[in-house]
């Protein structure tokens, strides 16, 4: 832009004195020199020196301003290209689940400002899937020890309730805390198992949500009619995934909205295609999540209310497992809403791409 400006400056004045040697008249070879009486001359000059001023004036705009435009552009275009690396590293970064961590492992070919945070960022990730292999393992371990000398409680208090029917209150009242405790706890690590084997399950299965769910509502029935509730399902939609893990999803789900729903109330399960996505909703009509702990729910033994969750029944694991079968198929679930009339999950999953078979 200086060089431009100059030149343009240089030549102006060029057309500047080629003006005033065109008015500058020499007489027999005798040097005229500038009369600051001659009128004449002075207003020509007046109105070359303007006119040269104001063409110099919008010339330098308009170098200025396509410098300035050029500059930008190219700055935006240099800028881009040199944080293509740092965006890309920001997107892997971001697209971190516990479920794909080791697919999430930076390139080594990066610039050299940013390889050691690369190999930072490798090193955390490797260190959280190594952790995160051993807390899955333990779990599966300890779930898998336990489910035994669960079974065997739980069949010896009903042996011997059954061997003892005429037993006092205070005996019945303690058989019946027993087993519905060893009940409780063989749910519990038989879901935990389940949990911990999610990740060596295969998900490529073409599935019709319609016949599945149904197959859902049907299974749940027994449990809706001890509270005179009516199962809904509308829509249709087909996704990709482990066709018992989804069954689990909605069984889960449904299950839940059942148990806190109130008497003679509806619970609506729905499933609807979006695009490339599946939106599976499940509304009830129950006391509501309160907005501070709709995303805890998802956390395993989580509970809102500790008292009403015994209630209701339950270990604190069925949203866990919603949530973790949801991340495995590479979608997730949410409370959508929730008031004291009811809430509706929401539950967003890949859709199935047309032509695919089972």
């Amino acid at each position: 832009m200086n060089c431009l400006v100059g030149y343009s400056g240089m030549r102006y004045m060029d057309s500047i004195g080629a003006e005033a040697a065109a008015h500058n008249k020499v007489e027999t070879a005798a040097p005229s020199s500038f009369d600051p009486a001659s009128k004449e001359l002075d207003d020509e000059l007046t109105i070359v020196v303007s006119d040269a001023q104001a063409s110099f004036s919008a010339t330098s705009w308009c170098i200025t301003a396509a410098a300035t435009l050029l500059g930008g552009v190219l700055a935006y275009f240099v800028s881009g290209y040199a944080l293509q690396p740092l965006r890309s590293f920001a997107a892997q970064v971001e697209s971190v689940r516990p479920d794909n961590l080791a697919d999430t492992k930076i390139s080594e070919d990066v610039p050299s400002e940013l390889r050691r945070c690369s190999a930072s960022f490798n090193d955390m990730i490797s260190r959280l899937d190594e952790g995160l292999s051993a807390q899955r393992q333990f779990t599966g371990n300890a779930a898998h020890e336990l489910r035994t000398p669960l079974a065997l409680m739980q069949a010896q208090v009903e042996l011997f309730c059954a061997e003892h029917p005429d037993a006092d209150a205070d005996t019945a009242s303690l058989l019946r805390l027993l087993q519905e405790q060893t009940e409780r706890m063989t749910h519990m690590t038989k879901t935990l198992l389940e949990m911990s084997e999610l990740r060596s399950v295969p998900c490529n299965d073409a599935i019709d949500l319609a016949p599945m769910i149904e197959e859902v509502l049907t299974d749940l029935a027994p449990l809706a009619e001890q509270k005179g509730i009516t199962l809904v399902s509308k829509g249709d939609a087909q996704t990709i995934g482990c066709d018992t893990l989804i069954y689990r999803l909605l069984f889960n789900l449904v299950e839940n909205a059942i148990r806190y729903s109130a008497p003679s109330s509806t619970v609506q399960i729905g499933a609807r295609a979006e695009g490339d996505r599946v939106l599976l909703r499940v509304r009830d009509q129950g006391p509501g999540i309160p907005k501070q702990y709709q995303t805890s729910i998802f956390q395993p033994f989580f509970r809102v209310d500790r008292s009403r969750s015994r209630a209701y029944g339950g270990v604190g694991l069925g949203l866990a497992l919603v949530w973790e079968i949801a991340a495995l198929h590479g979608g997730s679930i949410e409370v959508e809403e929730s008031s004291k009339r009811g809430t509706t999950m929401l539950v967003i999953l890949p859709a199935r791409a047309p032509g695919s078979l089972k």
